[in-house]
């Protein structure tokens, strides 16, 4: 057993379910400590959801005053996992990992546990090999990036900025692959708004129309309208924008009653190409070309973020081709992770991870052979940007 795979057992074992951390941060920090990691714990929220966030930085011994001052790359992630669901569906204790045909079962085996234990075996081989390597190096993680990500990484990086820290490259464990661990890095990701509409009407009975205002009724032609809409055409890097409606409520419950008023949520994820005030704009003047009285309140939980080639996915793409022999597909697509408050922060921020065919699913798991090669590739990154 590699020490790799020891330390993703170890993690996986922990049933840090969101919000719960469940010393696994305790766990990694005490391997980080030897290597000369301050190791800081900062914890957040209230008493009943109570976050775990662990900041750790080993800095570069300067080597004289004229020496330029040493880059800092994060390995950020999270420890909490979704919940496991229905135990009787899963094939072995979701905490206690299992192998069975070259695979690893258990919650959070590759969102994101295996990559965290590949982060710690990559900085330990790193620092063994090169002590005196001219590179800062951080660890960021979090117990609450898989709930409403309010006590995590947002609240660590408000420290950071308080204390004048920086940081140059960051790579988030987030699983990425699809077949095989390399195959496919996320250089960005689309931003996410999500919208709830209060359409109003005069309720009545259905048997008098003529006496009420149906607000689905009145809505119909606007909604027909949005959905053929062309938000933008995307870009090199980005696909289009696209507006999903995902819940619809109206009515009483009773057949005999037009509703008051009926409630739509909807969700944007949208490119660099557009901006929230100019979809928020968009949106709102459709409404009114109909003659809508309408309530329209706005969430924005993340803005579109992109890592141009570069530095640090150069770095990434020749570790997992000498790796693997991968050339590594570049992609934004997916739905949104902690990358997206770390690159307000970052100017260089990717995703790399073991394949996501199984993460939040019954009888998740990350197949072994993808776990050394992820170490391998995060200490190649690291060789690669102190050189």
């Amino acid at each position: 057993m590699t020490r790799t795979l020891e330390l993703t057992e170890q993690l996986i074992a922990q049933a840090s379910v969101t919000p719960l951390d469940a010393d696994c941060q305790a766990l990694i920090a005490a391997r980080l400590a030897p290597l000369g990691f301050v190791c800081e714990t900062i914890a957040s929220g209230p008493d009943d959801f109570r976050v775990t966030n662990l900041w750790a930085k080993r800095s570069a011994i300067r080597q004289g005053a004229t020496q330029a001052e040493p880059k800092l790359i994060v390995f950020a992630g999270h420890t909490d996992v979704v919940p496991t669901g229905p135990l009787t569906q899963w094939g072995s204790d979701p905490f206690q990992p299992t192998h069975r045909d070259g695979k690893l079962y258990g919650r959070g085996a590759s969102d994101m546990k295996a990559s965290l234990a590949a982060f710690v075996v990559a900085a330990e081989e790193f620092v063994a090999a090169q002590p005196d390597a001219h590179l800062d190096i951080g660890f960021l993680l979090t117990s609450d990036e898989e709930g409403p990500a309010t006590d995590g990484t947002v609240v660590v990086l408000e420290a950071l900025k308080q204390r004048g820290e920086r940081m140059d490259y960051c790579i988030v464990g987030e699983p990425t692959a699809v077949k095989r661990t390399g195959d496919m890095i996320k250089n960005g990701r689309r931003g996410s708004m999500s919208g709830k509409l209060t359409v109003k009407g005069v309720q009545g009975h259905i048997a008098y129309p003529h006496m009420a205002k149906n607000p689905i009724h009145l809505l119909t032609p606007a909604m027909a309208e949005l959905v053929t809409i062309a938000w933008d055409q995307g870009n090199d890097f980005f696909p289009p924008t696209t507006w999903q409606i995902s819940n619809i409520h109206g009515g009483t419950g009773a057949s005999n009653v037009i509703p008051g008023h009926v409630v739509v949520d909807f969700n944007f994820r949208f490119s660099t190409e557009s901006t929230p005030e100019g979809l928020q704009q968009r949106l709102k003047a459709v409404l009114e070309q109909h003659g809508l009285e309408f309530d329209l309140t706005w969430v924005i939980s993340g803005l579109p973020f992109l890592t141009p080639p570069g530095t640090l996915v150069n770095a990434v793409r020749d570790a997992i081709h000498a790796e693997t022999g991968i050339t590594s597909e570049l992609s934004t697509s997916g739905g949104t992770s902690d990358g997206r408050f770390i690159a307000q922060f970052c100017p260089q921020v990717i995703e790399l991870g073991p394949p996501n065919d199984s993460i939040h699913m019954v009888d998740e798991f990350v197949r072994v052979a993808d776990i050394e090669p992820l170490k391998n590739i995060y200490r190649r990154v690291l060789e690669t940007l102190a050189a």
